[in-house]
């Protein structure tokens, strides 16, 4: 049977979801954050050399990389959840897939990076840390992450999901950034918020959030 190798509060709670709307048999192999560093435990190095989540493990075959892994569990899916070879949905499906980690969680992450400079510094540097990281955060990040939030409202308009009126393993990959930016307070507009109730209201979004445990994403 597959394993999810499921970290919390990660990335790793789409792929059970992705398994949850398509019907794959899979279990869970739950780790642990290190409390300070926040990083994954050692343990995930004997499952993939990088040590990171996602990652599951198909018998002898190993698959990292959460867009690699939608496209894997897809494909034994029959493409469940792919739009039609050369429709406009198949295009904005691709986009988005690629979209999701290359160009919406970079800033996100850099935001989170920041936020931790000053706390993780020695205390007599800790005043300069801030004013730096608040420079860097105020001048480059959030103007970033609000004009990703304007596209989104874009792309939302008249259509209910990323690649029109249908639900796609796109918007799967597209939640975990727009709940992280959502849960920052960062202004997220009504579209977003829509779609976030939508994808929340699922069943298979619950039944996943039952089976990879608590799940907070600031």
């Amino acid at each position: 049977m597959m394993t999810v190798h499921h970290l919390e509060n990660s990335r790793s709670q789409r792929v059970l979801w992705l398994l949850e709307e398509l019907g794959l048999p899979y279990r869970v192999t739950r780790y642990a954050r290190d409390p300070w560093t926040l990083r994954a435990p050692p343990e995930l190095v004997a499952v993939h050399p990088l040590g990171k989540a996602p990652v599951i493990t198909d018998g002898a075959t190993v698959v990292a990389e959460t867009g690699a892994i939608v496209a894997y569990l897809t494909g034994l899916a029959s493409e469940r959840l792919v739009p039609e070879h050369g429709s406009e949905a198949r295009r904005r499906y691709v986009y988005w897939s690629h979209y999701a980690e290359g160009s919406a969680m970079p800033p996100l992450l850099l935001k989170l990076v920041f936020g931790r400079l000053a706390p993780s510094s020695p205390w007599p540097l800790r005043p300069l840390v801030r004013r730096i990281a608040d420079t860097v955060v105020r001048g480059f990040v959030d103007p970033d992450l609000r004009r990703h939030a304007a596209f989104w409202e874009t792309e939302l308009a008249g259509q209910p999901y990323f690649c029109g009126a249908d639900f796609t393993a796109a918007d799967i990959l597209m939640s975990f950034p727009l709940e992280a930016f959502a849960a920052r307070g960062t202004g997220a507009g009504p579209r977003v918020r829509d779609w976030l109730a939508r994808i929340h209201a699922r069943p298979a979004y619950q039944r996943a959030l039952q089976q990879g445990g608590p799940y907070a994403y600031a």
